[in-house]
């Protein structure tokens, strides 16, 4: 059963490479029948596309317009930026087109946020020959794992050792 992590917090993005939880980072697939979000290996995000599917993510669904007034007015990239990206987006399956209103389209995400997270994850940790334990030490050094997402690591590890049973 993968972990699902609640909303934003420090250990979301690293608690896999805390963890040094190998069984999820391989790829898997699974398809949420509510959502139609496949959790896959996904491929790599663009800090833009990034940002544009935090938007899906959020609402579920959304027009080009929507993602692209979600942004901050002062960084706010134009509206053919943002199709662009969409539409290389719907061409690396990131994203779908799931119905047509008037002369727009509402789009959907078919990558999950933790799959996109898994795949920084995994670059990241190369990038320290799969150690975990730099990224862990400038972590904590810098602030960003406190005592709360430590006792976490420790519940999900118990839990782990247990078979994953709670």
């Amino acid at each position: 059963m993968p972990i699902r992590m609640g909303g934003p917090s420090h250990l979301d993005l690293f608690s896999l490479a805390i963890l040094r939880i190998p069984a999820l980072l391989l790829p898997t697939l699974v398809i949420v029948k509510k959502t139609g979000v496949l959790e896959v290996a996904a491929k790599r995000l663009s800090k833009l596309e990034f940002q544009i599917m935090e938007t899906l993510w959020t609402k579920g669904e959304a027009s080009i317009r929507e993602m692209q007034e979600a942004f901050p007015e002062k960084k706010r990239p134009g509206y053919t930026t943002v199709q662009t990206m969409v539409y290389r987006s719907e061409t690396k399956k990131v994203v779908r087109r799931v119905r047509k209103l008037g002369n727009f389209h509402i789009f959907a995400p078919l990558v999950s946020r933790e799959a996109a997270q898994r795949k920084i994850l995994d670059e990241m940790l190369a990038v320290f020959g799969g150690q975990s334990r730099p990224v862990v030490a400038h972590l904590i050094e810098a602030g960003k794992l406190n005592l709360e997402d430590i006792e976490y690591a420790e519940k999900t590890l118990r839990q782990l050792k247990k078979g994953g049973k709670e």
